[in-house]
């Protein structure tokens, strides 16, 4: 009976112990996550609204726990302040220039504060410091932004679907077109057109692009010194001789235009009877007339060689002629 009395204490005290170490584990626990014990320093951030965060919320940098929030306070009228604690093994490598954020766990997790930025050529943040804010979106006008684009995808539904309804009736040109097999087979044959005539029109590309080539290749040579096409284009003495060839030119051909207007009037004048070559071309009977006198006149000729010859065998002048042969044939 005495012995159970003696070991009650002892059970009670061994209880107690357990529920000691069991409170102290759970302290340290605790301390750990929200960092009790750790060495801290504290910086501040200027908001406009702070989107339900609360104080012992975590802040992040580059995706690492750095601290948890101490103190949210009114600044000013509207505004509020966050006092934030940080580790000083993060101290290092937040600098001056970062930037917080509001931010969440999550879609709809508990509001964190989002560290980033800085210029790691600047000095790093200090026991009071002021971080620049960025201002973003709430998770409120996101949802209303995200309300509203779901009305206007309604509404867009809903006339794609009163579009639909008109073509299947056949309703509208394009209902027609779509629901009219003549049309249809219309307009492939006009496609079918169109085709043809891009193609042409490339072929018609390609052969301008060859003429291009070809001026170019041109012009080239056109540049080359010493070629005969350059030297014709350059010499100054080749244009002039040029310049000369076409005065010359339109002279000659001003004289032939000239002769031409007199041959067309020497051609007037002959057709006219009022001159002796008009009267010869365009009147028969002077025509015949000369005739016969070119006619007689050969006969006469005929005669008077016959005289001639005659008086040659005549005796009393047959002497004469006899010496001037002779005469001829001495000299």
């Amino acid at each position: 009976m005495n012995s159970s009395k003696n070991k009650r204490p002892i059970i009670v005290g061994i209880f107690i112990f357990i529920g000691l170490g069991i409170l102290l584990l759970a302290i340290f626990t605790l301390g750990g996550q929200k960092k009790t014990f750790v060495s801290t320093f504290t910086i501040n951030a200027i908001f406009d609204d702070v989107e339900g965060l609360q104080a012992g919320g975590n802040i992040w940098f580059s995706g690492v726990k750095v601290g948890t929030v101490k103190k949210i306070t009114f600044y000013g009228n509207t505004q509020v302040q966050v006092i934030m604690n940080i580790d000083r093994e993060a101290e290092s490598h937040i600098h001056q220039g970062a930037k917080a954020k509001i931010g969440s766990d999550g879609l709809i997790g508990n509001k964190i504060i989002v560290i980033y930025g800085g210029d790691a050529r600047k000095p790093q943040i200090e026991k009071g410091d002021f971080l620049s804010v960025e201002h973003t979106q709430t998770t409120e006008a996101m949802m209303t932004t995200l309300q509203a684009n779901n009305k206007n995808l309604l509404e867009i539904t809903n006339d794609f679907k009163s579009i639909s309804n008109k073509l299947n009736q056949g309703k509208g040109s394009l209902g027609i077109l779509l629901n009219d097999p003549t049309l249809a087979l219309k307009l492939m044959k006009t496609v079918d057109k169109m085709e043809t005539t891009v193609s042409n029109f490339n072929e018609t590309s390609l052969e301008t692009k060859g003429t291009l080539t070809n001026l170019h290749l041109f012009s080239q040579k056109l540049n080359t010194q010493g070629s005969s096409i350059n030297s014709f284009v350059t010499d100054t003495s080749i244009y002039k001789n040029m310049k000369n060839a076409s005065v010359h030119l339109r002279n000659a051909s001003l004289s032939v235009e000239k002769f031409s207007k007199n041959a067309q009037a020497i051609g007037k004048r002959l057709e006219q009877k009022d001159n002796v070559l008009g009267l010869l071309l365009n009147d028969s009977l002077s025509a015949s007339l000369l005739k016969k006198t070119f006619k007689n006149a050969e006969t006469s000729s005929q005669k008077l060689d016959e005289d001639l010859e005659a008086i040659q065998h005549n005796f009393l002048l047959r002497g004469f002629f006899r010496k001037k042969e002779k005469a001829k044939i001495d000299e």
